[in-house]
């Protein structure tokens, strides 16, 4: 991605605008709290493509919503997010040392900090779309925190993180594999792009399209980090590479192969952006996150 793209500027300034807004949220008290404070600002602030708040603020800009709404939604998901990578990398789970180039943060706080952390941040995301600042409308807000529910809990991420630890014992097959991907990974996506059709009221015949390539950029997105945990540089991915292939995980890459998943990454893209046809320039953002799924280095 160019550094000067239109992307890589919309990337650039939806990040500095979620930091700023977590950093007010974050303010650290003068009591006890303050470690738990400080863990979850710097699990939260200053790391991260913020690709999930920019899919929100992408989306919502198909139905005019207002841009601050949009990033309070944003900033909802993102904590969501970084809740699940806290988790994700404890001990108990993926158990790992490296994130977003740094430590992770069990290892920077200990593990009963990281865990207060990655609770206190996954309570803050619907103390936000609870907020009226983040809509005026109370049956809006609640649609908000029912949709964002769903894709964070059993039927979502949750539930595919407990298939992937499942996959460490039993062998799945192509089609296991993308349903604990379209859970772990696609269920929180689709929120991002339902999230904007719920904020401008649209109705559900309205959103099929938008759905159709939340799912088909989520499972590219994956086959993607697939890649790159065979393919990638740790300096640039920011977290350890081949932890999948070094526990014998199946994954997208060692199911299809290199070529064949690169191939289906980018046909996915290309149906992702097919599923925008009724939309005009509006969409193109839409259109260069799906292109950037696949040719991100990191």
């Amino acid at each position: 991605m160019a550094e000067s793209s239109p992307l890589s500027r919309a990337l650039d300034e939806v990040r500095s605008e979620i930091d700023s807004f977590l950093g007010g949220l974050l303010a650290v008290p003068p009591d006890p709290r303050a470690r738990l404070y400080e863990a979850m600002r710097y699990a939260a602030i200053g790391g991260g493509k913020r690709l999930r708040p920019l899919l929100v603020v992408a989306s919502s800009a198909l139905f005019h919503t207002a841009r601050d709404r949009a990033l309070r939604v944003g900033a909802a998901v993102e904590c969501i997010h970084v809740y699940s990578l806290i988790h994700d990398d404890l001990p108990a789970m993926d158990d790992d040392d490296l994130r977003r180039g740094k430590p992770t943060l069990h290892k920077a706080y200990g593990e009963a900090t990281a865990i207060l952390a990655g609770d206190a941040l996954h309570a803050l995301a619907f103390e936000i779309l609870a907020d009226d600042s983040t809509h005026e409308d109370p049956f809006v807000r609640a649609q908000l925190i029912g949709e964002l529910a769903r894709a964070a809990g059993p039927s979502g991420m949750a539930g595919g993180q407990m298939m992937d630890l499942a996959a460490a014992e039993q062998a799945l097959d192509l089609a296991a594999v993308t349903r604990l991907q379209q859970l772990k990974t696609g269920a929180l996506i689709g929120f991002c792009l339902e999230a904007g059709a719920i904020m401008g009221k649209s109705p559900p015949e309205r959103r099929i399209g938008l759905r159709g390539y939340a799912r088909d950029v989520g499972l590219a997105f994956q086959i993607a980090d697939d890649l790159l945990d065979e393919v990638g540089q740790e300096v640039k991915t920011g977290k350890k590479v081949g932890k999948d292939r070094d526990k014998g995980k199946a994954t997208f890459v060692t199911l299809l192969g290199r070529d064949r998943a690169r191939q289906q990454a980018e046909l996915l893209v290309g149906q992702a952006i097919d599923h925008l046809k009724s939309y005009g320039a509006e969409a193109d953002l839409l259109r260069s996150i799906a292109r950037f799924a696949v040719e991100r280095d990191h």
